[in-house]
């Protein structure tokens, strides 16, 4: 029976999925030659490629900038305020909505830095919040 189960398991992970596998790899090797990826631990190596997972929401409100606005100016505290009580998911929906992804990129979350800046409207009740994605920028009317 062992020896039925380590040849199925055997199978199962190994030999059912070569092919399909050397395929990707080969296509993959193609586009990012494996000399420059060993230089990656395993966890070094996802966090580059798929960007942080865990985000720090407090760092990013340490990390921002004001344009036009203080950061104690009522609309600021009130945006932070609604932030921090947002679920999780719509936390990663608003870094989509400002940098067009929802992960922090390799490099940290410490150098990941945005804007929050009034567009100056005449009237900021027609306006809604808008964001440059290229300059993570989040416009905020009063």
């Amino acid at each position: 029976r062992k020896e039925f189960v380590d040849l199925y398991v055997n199978y199962v992970f190994n030999e059912s999925v070569r092919k399909p596998f050397q395929d990707f790899m080969q296509g993959f090797l193609r586009g990012c030659p494996a000399r420059k990826w060993e230089m990656f631990l395993p966890a070094e190596l996802q966090i580059f490629l798929q960007g942080h997972t865990k985000v720090d929401w407090h760092l990013l409100e340490k990390n921002v900038t004001y344009g036009q606005y203080k950061k104690l100016d009522q609309t600021i505290r009130n945006f932070w305020t609604v932030f921090h009580e947002l679920p999780e998911e719509k936390k990663k929906k608003f870094l989509a909505f400002l940098s067009g992804s929802d992960q922090i990129p390799g490099y940290g979350l410490e150098h990941f830095k945005f804007s929050i800046a009034d567009p100056e409207a005449e009237n900021p009740d027609e306006l809604y919040p808008f964001a440059n994605t290229c300059s993570h920028i989040l416009f905020l009317p009063r």
